[in-house]
């Protein structure tokens, strides 16, 4: 690697939700760049206005913000090699387009759209390039005199670049080697819009090279456009300069078949976007993984492992550990299957792993949206520890924890009534004498009681516990049966033991 400051950047189309296939190609860019004690850029390239979406730009800036995959230039940061706007940038881009027009690189095309749509009616597998360029009407089939005639008429036109007969263009990608293209294969790309805005082709080799980007990672997708850029490189005179390219590999359906798309988690009934979008035009909600209750450290977690490992049989890494650990060169060439139980099992693990004070404002918010009052944090913050270690998704806290702060609603009376006899009705109301008598109100000490008093009346331990934890609960869940008691405290724990008792013995 050279010896210049590394700078990668990560550059979306403001054009609806974040795949999380864009996602894992910032934290690729991002684990890079800190590594090598580097910068990573946001530049938003939004020239093609049609497609632009109000309110994208935001949605793009809150994910990696929820990511905590922060960008040290951005539109929002600023920076020295500011705006990071391509559509702010507009008046850069001509210049460099009329440059190759002159170089002979490119050329001026004034064909409408509509004798466009008629040759690709007509002619099988139209493309505009070499083949057909001649006949067609731009600046290389007219005269000079013509040219310029329509030039002062403001003729609306675009440039395009003028591809090279019967050559091959090469460059040694960081995850696939050596990478080669022939030139007779791809048409001339549109450089300049009507418009005046540039395409992605321009606009990326033009901020590129003025933002002195060394490092582009990038979806495989992109590969076939490889080429157009490498020309224009050339073209441009920047050859020196080009930044190195890694191709990262697509992330595919579950079965291995196929790009994941937003239409698959749909089918499949999981979200492929980091965060909920929702559409204007369309009225359409697409879930995103933060809502569902994903973890951002979980989300990057999963995401780093999809088409890269460290080499060892470790799953579970900190964004710090990633930074430490990312290698370029253990990133697959191969697709990588995405897997939402495996996602779901990050998140459980990432859970497991969390202090409860960090999950605090996010439970005590899942629970009020439910109507559970909680009024003691400090009470808050032990049921958590009790119970992160059978949460999944964040909202399995609001079933899981839901009882500790209210009565049971209802009761699973039917996995307790057909076994239920006068003997276990009499246990229980003594038990509450025993248990409003006891001192020590801890786990050890209310299982111990309670094995005792059920040995003194002769029934077995086990014909006992499910009835209690039903009693507590209102289900077959929770943790051990005794830290729940402990928790609730004697005062709730007898109300409920009484409450639970006239359930069980009505008629």
């Amino acid at each position: 690697m050279s010896d210049k400051k590394v700078r990668v950047r990560f550059a979306p189309s403001p054009t609806g939700g974040l795949h999380l296939g864009g996602v894992r190609t910032v934290l690729f860019n991002y684990l890079f760049a800190k590594q090598h004690e580097g910068d990573f850029i946001l530049r938003i390239e939004d020239t093609d206005q049609n497609r632009y979406v109000e309110g994208a730009e935001d949605y793009i800036l809150d994910c990696l913000k929820w990511c905590g995959l922060t960008p040290d230039e951005s539109p929002v940061a600023g920076g020295p090699y500011a705006p990071y706007r391509q559509s702010e940038r507009k008046a850069i881009y001509r210049e460099y387009a009329e440059k190759l027009v002159r170089q002979g690189h490119a050329y001026y095309a004034f064909d409408t759209p509509e004798e466009l749509d008629k040759n690709r009616k007509e002619i099988p597998n139209f493309q505009y390039g070499q083949v057909y360029r001649d006949g067609l009407r731009n600046s290389l089939s007219l005269t000079e005199h013509e040219v310029d005639e329509l030039l002062d008429a403001h003729t609306p036109h675009v440039i395009r670049i003028k591809m090279p007969a019967d050559e091959r263009v090469s460059f040694t990608d960081m995850i696939r080697g050596n990478v080669s293209f022939e030139t007779n294969q791809v048409d001339d790309k549109v450089l300049l819009k009507a418009d005046g805005m540039p395409t992605y082709h321009l606009a990326v080799v033009v901020d590129d090279y003025l933002m002195k980007i060394t490092h582009a990672f990038r979806g495989e997708e992109w590969l076939p456009s490889a080429p157009v850029h490498l020309l224009l490189w050339e073209y441009l005179g920047w050859k020196a300069d080009m930044p190195e390219w890694a191709h990262l590999p697509l992330i595919l359906k579950p079965d291995g078949h196929g790009k994941l798309s937003k239409r698959d988690g749909a089918r499949l009934g999981f979200p492929v976007y980091a965060m909920n979008w929702f559409d204007a035009k369309t009225g359409e909600l697409t879930p995103g993984f933060r809502e569902l209750g994903f973890l951002p450290e979980a989300f990057l977690n999963l995401l780093a492992t999809l088409g890269w490992n460290d080499g060892t049989d470790q799953e579970l890494f900190s964004l710090d550990e990633l930074i430490e650990k990312f290698s370029i060169d253990r990133v697959s060439k191969a697709g990588a299957k995405f897997d939402f139980e495996k996602a779901k099992w990050f998140n459980a693990e990432w859970i497991k792993k969390s202090e409860a004070l960090s999950l605090k404002s996010e439970v005590k918010k899942i629970l009020e949206d439910k109507g559970v009052v909680v009024s003691d944090e400090a009470y808050l913050l032990k049921v958590i520890d009790k119970i992160k270690d059978r949460v999944v998704l964040l909202p399995d806290f609001y079933q899981q924890a839901a009882y500790f702060f209210e009565q049971p609603k209802e009761y699973d009376a039917n996995s307790v009534k057909p076994k239920w006899t006068d003997a276990k009705t009499q246990f229980f109301i003594s038990l509450i004498t025993l248990f409003g008598a006891t001192e020590a109100w801890d786990e050890a000490s209310l299982e111990a009681a309670f094995k005792a008093h059920a040995e003194e009346k002769a029934i077995k331990v086990g014909e006992l516990m499910l009835p209690f934890r039903i009693m507590l609960v209102g289900g077959k869940f929770g943790p051990h049966v005794f830290d729940i008691a402990a928790l609730l405290g004697k005062v709730e724990t007898i109300r409920r033991i009484e409450k639970a008792l006239e359930v069980f013995t009505a008629e």
